[in-house]
């Protein structure tokens, strides 16, 4: 009688607990507190996906640890009137067994997951439909939209770091870099650096990737729902690190052919390549000297 009374104590916060969880969880709870909405990308899901399930697993650990921590606590407790110590063991192997082999499960099985969908983000893409090489700068970045304009040799957009302001909102908006994207359509984001390590990050994307001196990285993903959204640097890079900011509108194809031609018409053909990297340590990098 006093041991199913024991249990019944110890099981009360337990079953609180999951009440408390399970109860009223909105959109934003089931896709574990994440930015953005539901399909923004082709990736975005998969990323949401494991991030929600390996939390629901750790949940359910959690609160069996914790269950367990309570009975511990309540079932052997020190009583009215006992003194010294209690009886003591040496150990109890099922119990070693159990908490060695379900660890040991669990972390094969993380790293299996996320093996699975990190080799599927960074599967390349043979033959993407948009082309897009971008260059993290202290303290802003550049566009080159590689394969268009005139014979197919490119154009480019040159961006500023963000702009203060005095009064709320502290940030002018309207002149951040933009990173024209057209939706359902494939993209390769080929990401280099002018001088230190930035991090190229898209929030709603939910995938970021380090932009390296001297070294190039990819990103590949189709955007899938048009809209403005907001990216940033997230790599310390600097005294104006916070500052360095861009938007990326995700338009549909004619309206991404219109800003491809506004560049043509604003003289910004070619490419602004590696010679206006201002790390001049880089093997084959040599300064542009005025003409």
């Amino acid at each position: 009688m006093r041991s199913n009374r024991r249990l019944r104590w110890a099981a009360l916060p337990v079953a609180a607990s999951l009440v408390v969880v399970l109860a009223g969880c909105t959109q934003a709870q089931l896709r574990g507190f994440m930015p953005g909405e539901p399909g923004v990308t082709n990736h975005s899901d998969r990323i949401t996906g494991l991030w929600t399930t390996s939390w629901m697993i750790l949940l359910v650990v959690g609160l069996v640890t914790w269950g367990l921590i309570l009975w511990a606590a309540i079932a052997y407790r020190r009583r009215k009137g006992q003194s010294g110590l209690p009886v003591q063991l040496r150990y109890n192997m099922p119990i070693e067994i159990l908490y060695t082999v379900v660890p040991f499960i669990l972390v094969i099985g993380f790293f299996a997951f996320t093996a699975r969908d990190q080799a599927a983000i960074e599967e390349p893409i043979d033959d993407p439909d948009v082309q897009i090489e971008v260059y993290g700068k202290r303290w802003a970045w550049d566009f080159n939209y590689l394969n268009e304009g005139p014979g197919g040799d490119g154009v480019y957009y040159q961006g500023i770091q963000a702009q203060e302001r005095d009064e709320s909102p502290y940030i002018d908006y309207d002149q951040l870099p933009v990173l024209y994207l057209p939706v359902d359509q494939t993209v390769e984001i080929k990401l280099e650096s002018r001088d230190v390590i930035h991090s190229f990050w898209v929030v709603d994307f939910l995938y970021k990737k380090d932009t390296v001196p001297g070294k190039s990285n990819y990103m590949y993903f189709t955007p899938q729902e048009e809209g403005e959204y907001i990216g940033k640097c997230a790599e310390l890079c600097g005294e104006y690190h916070a500052l360095m900011l861009f938007k990326v509108k995700v338009v549909s194809q004619a309206e991404y052919d219109d800003y491809i031609q506004s560049l043509v018409d604003a003289g910004n053909t070619g490419t602004r390549g590696p010679e206006y990297n201002t790390n001049s340590n880089l093997p084959g990098t040599e300064p542009v000297r005025p003409e």
